[in-house]
């Protein structure tokens, strides 16, 4: 399986990841959480002449979510997320305030992500992984060695889980059972800072990782 091309864009006062997925035949692309200042990313794909075909949730925490309403109204795409992080969706306006911020309201999802319905694409499929604990509907998107965590795992962290909805033990669980039940070789796009494997934060993770697996609750 060929890998696909994945354009990270860091935008925003949370500096959240947004990114640009190329499907296989290069003219096609999706774009995953895009959050507050992110509109800039249609202009890059207009650059390089791709059509946006899919806009993806992967949980409906603002940062990830607050350009959903201008790619939906610019560019039709059908927008995806885990039915369990409908009521963040239905109040993104309302999280904007909380920050001080202003941001539109999210449109109704056309797909809702479910583990076990792989997620089509330019002809390929993503399997989708639910790994709640930071959000209730937080999901994992796998294709191959490449999979968009969101903020499920970080390179040496891993997502808060004090916000409401978190819930740290069942963070662990989805971490623990679920990624890491992945080989070492997967590559990892987070929604915060650089890439990792999930080799590296098996082997390494000081808060998830085989180092800490006793200390766990």
């Amino acid at each position: 399986m060929q890998p696909l091309e994945f354009l990270r864009y860091t935008y925003g006062p949370f500096a959240e990841n947004t990114y640009l997925v190329v499907g296989p035949n290069g003219r096609s692309a999706m774009i995953v959480d895009p959050g507050l200042e992110s509109e800039p990313v249609l202009d890059e794909a207009a650059r390089r002449d791709l059509a946006i075909a899919l806009i993806v949730n992967t949980h409906g925490h603002l940062d990830h979510v607050a350009g959903n309403a201008f790619f939906k109204r610019e560019t039709g795409a059908p927008l995806a997320i885990h039915a369990a992080d409908l009521p963040y969706l239905a109040a993104v306006r309302a999280q904007a305030e909380l920050y001080g911020l202003d941001a539109e309201d999210s449109p109704e999802p056309d797909v809702l992500l479910a583990e076990g319905l792989p997620l089509a694409f330019d002809g390929t499929e993503f399997e989708i992984l639910h790994t709640p604990g930071h959000t209730p509907g937080g999901v994992c998107l796998r294709r191959g060695d490449q999979m968009l965590v969101g903020d499920t795992l970080f390179r040496g962290s891993v997502g808060r889980t004090d916000l409401p909805g978190g819930d740290w033990d069942t963070l662990v669980r989805s971490i623990r059972a679920k990624l890491f039940a992945l080989p070492d070789g997967v590559r990892c796009y987070p929604g915060h800072e650089a890439e990792t494997t999930i080799g590296r934060e098996r082997a390494s993770n000081p808060f998830v990782g085989d180092a800490a697996a006793g200390i766990l609750r």
